[in-house]
């Protein structure tokens, strides 16, 4: 098969993942805008969960398919592990830098002031369940015991229910204000209607998702031409390219929080999403992938480690400063570029080994 058509392939299915993404999300805000819910539980967990439920998508189908098709054949392994643990990492460190970095350029516009007008409760309560749901993803890769790794699975769905208990019981996170559902963007299937019936969302939130799905498994059919093209592992294809096509350009709903100075709602955008993506799609990699700290899954696990030391600092520095700081956000980007620093010497060596 010609490069060329496995490349336009793999372009395909990034483009239609980010579409049914779009598609998926958009309905998701329009069901929520029918619903009372508090500021955290509307920015930790419903915004959250909605942008990103349809990456978690992508490792699922990547194994699923992989398993009963044989499409990508050994690298549906690699495709998961990497989506599953890539994306938690890129929340900590390059969705923070770009929210960060809004923050700055919206306070030199006058839109906003630069302090972050944060409710620290619910971002702390975040970084709290992510640290330790994360830290047990990153540790569960040490155990061999089936029966106790399927425990370790059940356990962090159960931890990811608690979490939403928290949230949906904490009176005392308030309201968001109304302007922040008014400004939706219109209904994709109806945008003519102010106020779509809800068969027409619920069709267009099944519309997004089959896209998603069908594109994931066509990315994961052809990655492994694209990785031996580009002269490096799926694994590491994965864990750059999937976190960051699928799940940064949701994270701009962020900026657009930020600008508004709607701060908690940004920032419980992706703190609740790394919750959501450290136990939900993880105990699926727990028990259906080859979730193991080997040499070979090494620069997937370095990303889960510098995840936690990223968000560790963050919430050290809340703690230290009683608010969140923009500054601190910038900082949390550095550990993204460690990781390359880290990684990518060890990869050049591998394809000179290969090659000579």
């Amino acid at each position: 098969m010609e490069m060329w058509f496995s490349w336009l392939m793999l372009i395909v299915g990034l483009v239609v993942i980010l579409v049914g993404c779009d598609i998926f999300t958009n309905s998701i805000e329009w069901l929520g805008k029918s619903l009372d819910l508090n500021e955290g539980v509307l920015g930790s967990v419903f915004a959250a969960v909605g942008t990103a439920l349809p990456e978690t998508l992508i490792p699922i189908v990547a194994v699923v398919v992989g398993a009963v098709t044989g499409a990508g054949g050994g690298h549906a392994h690699d495709v998961g592990i990497g989506a599953i643990i890539g994306a938690p990492f890129m929340l900590a460190t390059i969705a923070m830098l770009v929210t960060g970095i809004a923050v700055f350029i919206f306070s030199a516009q006058g839109r906003r002031t630069p302090v972050m007008r944060v409710n620290s409760k619910v971002l702390s309560r975040d970084i709290r369940f992510f640290l330790l749901a994360f830290a047990v993803a990153l540790l569960s890769g040490f155990i061999t015991s089936e029966a106790v790794r399927v425990v370790i699975a059940i356990g962090l769905l159960v931890y990811y229910a608690f979490y939403v208990y928290k949230h949906a019981t904490d009176v005392e996170e308030g309201r968001p204000d109304p302007e922040d559902v008014e400004e939706l963007s219109p209904l994709h299937f109806h945008r003519s209607n102010p106020n779509p019936h809800i068969a027409v969302i619920v069709l267009q939130t099944v519309v997004g998702l089959a896209m998603i799905v069908g594109a994931a498994s066509l990315f994961v059919e052809y990655v492994g031409d694209v990785a031996r093209s580009l002269g490096v592992s799926p694994l590491i294809l994965s864990l750059i390219i999937v976190p960051v096509a699928t799940e940064l350009p949701e994270k701009f709903n962020s900026v657009l929080w930020v600008r508004r100075s709607r701060d908690t709602l940004a920032l419980g955008n992706i703190t609740g999403a790394m919750v959501f993506q450290s136990t939900v799609p993880v105990a699926f990699g727990i028990v259906f992938t080859e979730w193991r700290a080997n040499a070979q899954y090494a620069p997937a696990f370095a990303q889960a480690a510098l995840a936690i030391v990223a968000s560790a600092l963050l919430l050290a520095s809340m703690r230290q400063q009683g608010r969140l700081n923009a500054i601190a956000m910038l900082f949390s980007g550095v550990w993204y570029i460690v990781w390359v620093i880290l990684v990518f010497p060890l990869e050049l060596e591998r394809l000179v080994q290969q090659l000579f």
